[in-house]
């Protein structure tokens, strides 16, 4: 923690660094996936390419990815721009799917009775599919945070600074300490992010904690 004390202006630097490379990809994430979830939900034949699409897409190795985009984006190497789109990418990969999913769970009797109540269309999309689907999507969403907050450290081997730095910093000078000062802050980071989104779940569907006290 020597580090720490010495390093504080540092340490904050790279911990709100990393807590935007993290998030900001999941919200584009989400943000891309919605539409596209819905079109695998609404379209069944659609389901199989798009869902294996996605699939494919969360394989492509990070390391490689981070390299690729700047040839892609026509960005510097260390442009952050390479790891936010390349996590977004990510971030779709395992959202799209999810959000069909959500969808898919919404039961036919609540669609007929939202139907037969007036909703029709976007409106019953944003007022009784997706509050159902909210928490199949914030399952997804917790992943996608968590996984952001690991494969952003990897950003810091093409010379990003973040909490990855401290990684690097440590191995280069033989000093377990220092690595394990990013570890903390990294599981500090994901379980703070966990916790929020799991927060904001409870917040959007408070008919969940009616019915378990039942």
């Amino acid at each position: 923690m020597n580090y720490l004390k010495n390093n504080p202006d540092n340490v904050a630097q790279w911990f709100f660094a990393h807590l935007w490379l993290s998030v900001l990809p999941v919200v584009v994430g989400l943000v891309v996936a919605l539409p596209i979830g819905w079109i695998a939900s609404r379209y069944k034949w659609s389901y199989p390419p798009i869902t294996n699409l996605a699939g494919l897409l969360y394989t492509i190795p990070s390391l490689a990815l981070f390299i690729i985009m700047p040839s892609i984006l026509g960005t510097k190497i260390l442009s952050p721009v390479n790891m936010v789109v390349a996590l977004s990418v990510y971030s779709v990969a395992l959202l799209v799917r999810v959000v069909a999913d959500g969808l898919n769970s919404v039961a036919p009797d609540v669609r007929a009775a939202a139907t037969a109540m007036g909703f029709t269309g976007f409106s019953r999309f944003l007022k009784v599919d997706l509050p159902i689907a909210v928490p199949v999507i914030t399952a997804g969403l917790r992943v996608a945070t968590v996984s952001n907050v690991s494969l952003v450290s990897i950003g810091a081997l093409i010379g990003v600074p973040q909490l990855g730095s401290l990684f690097t910093t440590g191995f280069g000078r033989y000093i377990p300490g220092i690595v394990l000062l990013g570890v903390i802050l990294c599981l500090l980071l994901a379980l703070v992010l966990d916790g929020l989104i799991l927060l904001g779940s409870r917040m959007l569907t408070p008919w969940q904690r009616a019915v378990a006290k039942r």
